[in-house]
């Protein structure tokens, strides 16, 4: 009796994708052993901005100097072929310096829109909260709507399109903080930390090595775009069980009653829930998300959606650790 059950749990085990994913997993394989040809460490930091290219979402990243936000952001691009733009924010820079502008064409006497750097694929946005109000508010339709409206005419962005925004968290000085509704509209806030000694040294090591050579012409394109919209489309079809629907829900729910939280995270936070698990499951080559997934991506989602009471923040209790209670105090699905 005993070797039937455990035959039965062995037949269990041994399941088989109805979507196929080996193609999408080796690209996944691929890229990130592109990246850690310069990028040491970090395995946290790459899998989520695969996620969330493979999500189209929009990534936050957060880290003191130096702890290679920018260069991992531009080597990703590197990855694959498709547009990029880098655009350094500063307190003057203008809405017309991003999104583009008209300009009269003197030979027909008509005005001309003469796209500016959004219009991209990839586009990387350094110490984004560098930018005053006004520029940073001509994000907001671009990031959410994918499409530009200058003059009364909407310009569509070409598929695929991602933000990647990098911001340091110390230097506070000549900086505007983002407002709530434009960092509710990135899929990821990462935290980027410093490395362990270990990997310290193989970063100096691996520096050395290169003896001057610059790390993008290390880099090679493993997706194309095409490949990169087929990859998007098997994300879309992973299946999510009923019970981790209602998962979701009920932790995106506790937040909104939480003692230790002024705001809660809205339904746009359950949606990037769904969506990133979705994505994560299928670059560890499964079909189906499982209770693992949703815990695995809940503090990038969430970290930058709730704010704490002010008794709690001058406490030093983090969002971070709220998320960890509310998991915690939530049954997990089986």
């Amino acid at each position: 009796m005993k070797n039937q059950e455990n035959t039965n749990q062995d037949e269990n085990l041994n399941f088989e994708n109805r979507i196929d994913l080996s193609k999408l997993k080796e690209a996944v394989n691929q890229i990130k052993s592109e990246l850690s040809k310069i990028i040491i460490g970090q395995e946290n930091f790459m899998d989520l901005l695969l996620v969330a290219l493979l999500s189209d979402g929009h990534v936050l990243i957060e880290g003191v100097p130096g702890v290679a936000k920018t260069i991992t952001a531009k080597l990703l691009s590197k990855t694959v072929k498709t547009g990029f733009s880098r655009i350094q924010f500063t307190p003057d820079l203008m809405p017309s310096d991003i999104l583009g502008t008209s300009i009269l064409n003197m030979k027909t006497s008509e005005f001309e829109f003469k796209s500016g750097p959004i219009f991209s694929n990839l586009v990387l946005i350094d110490e984004i909260n560098r930018a005053p109000a006004k520029t940073q508010a001509a994000l907001f339709e671009v990031m959410e709507e994918r499409q530009v409206t200058i003059d009364g005419t909407t310009y569509k962005m070409d598929a695929p399109f991602m933000v990647l925004g990098t911001q340091n968290p110390i230097e506070q000085e000549g900086t505007y903080a983002l407002p709530e509704a434009q960092l509710d509209r990135f899929l990821f806030k990462i935290d980027v930390g410093y490395p362990t000694l270990e990997e310290e040294v193989l970063i100096i090591q691996t520096h050395h090595d290169r003896k001057g050579v610059l790390p993008q012409t290390l880099i090679e394109p493993v997706l194309t775009e095409e490949d990169l919209l087929i990859y998007k489309s098997k994300v879309q079809e992973v299946i999510v069980d009923a019970k981790i629907v209602n998962y979701i829900a009920e932790i995106i729910f506790k937040t909104r009653s939480h003692p230790h939280l002024f705001l809660g995270a809205s339904p746009r936070a359950s949606i990037a829930v769904l969506n990133a698990s979705k994505a994560f499951a299928a670059i560890n080559g499964r079909d189906f998300v499982i209770p693992e997934d949703i815990k695995k991506i809940l503090l990038p989602v969430l970290r930058h959606r709730i704010i704490l009471t002010p008794e709690r923040e001058m406490e030093g209790v983090t969002t971070d650790n709220v998320i960890d209670m509310i998991v915690q105090s939530v049954e997990v699905p089986r």
